[in-house]
């Protein structure tokens, strides 16, 4: 699968470069930085597919401001550290007019200060923590109150109050578990166990012996990357299934259940504002380009999606201020609305992200997912909690 990546991300630079006669003048450059490597590969390789599927699609319909984008990749080789250096490098070297990219909470904060410094601009993928808006990030991830806020709402309804906390040992999960930790006060709920392990971490047989003794209603899921395939794996060797113990999950998606054991996650839920699975005629159309560009067994994801969605919403930000320059592009981008493929999504201006759905999912044996709940109409950011009087004080 890596290869198979790596080989369409070179020839869709190749493509979008252009020959060698072609004038600097008639492209315009931008940056995607992703982890190709390490144990966030699982995860950022796709997002990165969807990003280079928008440029292609906008290249083939005559481009930006009437030049053809020419792609420039960067391996932020799933180290926070290394994101802050590529990062510098696109936009002191490189010269790029914006960057796509970043996963990690980690990563986003590494780099931050960089975009803030040269004043570039980065458009941000992934759902996240909240309590964070840079004039130089353009957000197109859910923040708590569109993800974590309803997940464990939903959770306490259907299965009950007492909760068991599993994550990564950085930013999100610690900043996630916090306001789970928050909104089971305000509802008389509790917190039965708090673990974390290093990202890339395997070895969960101590964690899921402690969930076995304190035999929690539901498990909060805030792993991230292939440490979530040991961490399933580890839960069916010790008899934990759906029907048992639920496991409510934020951090993985479709593409990754293609490298994990469908058994183990059947059952088991998720919450997102996009599956691969959403019925709207976008999705169709994004879902029949995905696969036909990349495979059949390709699948798209929330994260995939809102790659997606950076691309073609800083293209038209472009279009409405009518330059490649980042302040122009970021005032241009306030109030902006996209057809996407989960339904209309609109950026907020005040605080830079995106007024999106809720969708709660349930794993199918078959790698699909089932909406069991769902919002009708895009819910407004709020990223730092503000509208929520349990969260004073996070």
């Amino acid at each position: 699968m890596k290869i198979s990546v790596f080989l369409l991300a070179a020839a869709s630079v190749l493509a979008f470069s252009g020959c060698r006669e072609k004038k600097v003048e008639d492209t315009v450059k931008v940056g995607i930085l992703h982890s190709m490597t390490g144990t966030m590969a699982i995860s950022e390789c796709p997002v990165m597919d969807s990003e280079l599927l928008a440029v292609n699609e906008i290249n083939e319909r005559g481009g930006v401001l009437g030049k053809k984008i020419e792609v420039v990749l960067e391996d932020g080789e799933s180290d926070a550290q290394k994101f802050a250096e590529k990062a510098r490098k696109l936009l002191s070297e490189d010269g790029v007019a914006t960057v796509f990219g970043c996963w990690t909470s980690s990563a986003r904060k590494a780099v931050k200060p960089v975009f803030e410094e040269m004043y570039g601009l980065l458009w941000y993928p992934l759902q996240y923590e909240g309590m964070e808006a840079s004039p130089n990030i353009m957000y197109m991830g859910a923040v708590p109150n569109q993800q974590i806020v309803p997940a464990v709402e939903y959770c306490a309804s259907n299965f009950g109050k007492s909760m068991f906390l599993v994550g990564s040992d950085y930013v999100f999960p610690r900043t996630a578990n916090a306001i789970i930790k928050a909104q089971l006060d305000s509802i008389e709920g509790k917190c039965v166990g708090e673990e974390y392990e290093e990202l890339g971490g395997t070895d969960f047989s101590a964690v899921v012996e402690k969930i076995v003794e304190s035999n929690p209603d539901v498990i909060m899921n805030t792993l991230n990357g292939d440490s979530n395939i040991a961490f399933f794996d580890a839960l069916l060797k010790a008899g934990i299934t759906a029907e048992k113990i639920p496991v409510m999950s934020f951090s993985i998606s479709e593409e990754e259940f293609a490298k994990m054991d469908l058994k183990n996650l059947s059952g088991n839920l998720l919450s997102w504002s996009y599956y691969g699975s959403t019925k709207t005629p976008e999705n169709d159309v994004f879902v029949r380009s995905y696969k036909a560009t990349y495979g059949d067994d390709r699948k798209t994801s929330d994260p995939v999606e809102a790659g997606y969605i950076a691309v073609k919403m800083w293209a038209a930000a472009c279009e409405k201020a009518g330059s490649f320059d980042v302040e122009a592009v970021r005032i241009a981008s306030k109030g902006l609305s996209f057809q996407a493929p989960e339904g209309v999504v609109k950026l907020d201006g005040g605080n830079q992200h995106l007024c999106k759905y809720v969708r709660i999912g349930r794993i199918k044996g078959d790698g699909a997912v089932d909406e069991v709940q769902s919002t009708e109409s895009p819910i407004r950011p709020d990223p730092y909690l503000s509208t929520y009087y349990w969260a004073r004080g996070l």
